[in-house]
């Protein structure tokens, strides 16, 4: 099975090392490189069928959070995964606000845009703060995404699920993904009634009993 990735960056070299580096997330793996917003864009809408997007921030004419608001409005089924040497805490949050389901540091090692990638492929959520949680981190994301599969959450859901795991709030998970609180809300009742409670505090435990970090 094929994996469609389109890298939209400027600089060619980066573009080329990161092509070589997703090379390694899997096989089947399809590398397509845009060097401005423009250009990505009529690129998907020429062929709208990508599994997911690598997106700079710093791009030249529309940057890459005016772009991220452009894919979650046209293009709502693609995930976009930001990789950007724009990594301050602002930064971060505005680009998860505009729709942006993952974010890697210029700075992080090639394992790091790996282990993002794949994270996003499977309707996860990747930030900083993930990458600096190290094997216990990446084990709880792999736990949350199994146990979202399990039960046949939406990848809405399992992103919800996933930050309900980390113990954030409906206000801060409507903050972290950049909805509103109640669409945060009908995810959370989706997944209780999903899972067969009644309570978050059941969920929680069936999390913890999954193996989940809570």
């Amino acid at each position: 099975m094929q994996t469609r990735i389109l890298i939209i960056e400027d600089h060619v070299l980066v573009r080329e090392a990161m092509a070589l580096t997703l090379a390694q997330v899997g096989e089947g793996v399809s590398c397509q490189q845009a060097s401005n917003a423009t250009e990505a864009i009529a690129m998907l809408e020429a062929d709208p069928d990508c599994d997911l997007l690598v997106v700079d921030l710093m791009l030249p004419e529309i940057n890459g959070f005016s772009l991220l608001g452009v894919i979650a409005k046209r293009f709502p089924d693609v995930p976009a995964l930001v990789v950007s040497a724009l990594d301050d805490r602002e930064s971060v949050q505005r680009a998860m606000k505009a729709g942006a389901s993952g974010f890697v540091s210029k700075a992080s090692p090639s394992n790091t845009l790996i282990e993002a990638v794949r994270t996003v492929l499977a309707g996860g959520v990747f930030t900083p703060e993930a990458a600096t949680a190290g094997d216990n981190g990446n084990r709880n994301r792999r736990a949350s995404q199994a146990f979202a599969e399990r039960f046949q959450l939406t990848a809405a859901q399992g992103r919800v699920l996933e930050l309900v795991a980390q113990g954030k709030s409906n206000r801060d998970i409507a903050e972290f993904l950049g909805l509103s609180e109640g669409t945060v809300k009908v995810h959370v009742s989706a997944i209780l009634r999903a899972l067969g409670v009644t309570s978050r505090a059941q969920a929680l435990l069936m999390m913890t009993r999954a193996g989940l970090r809570v």
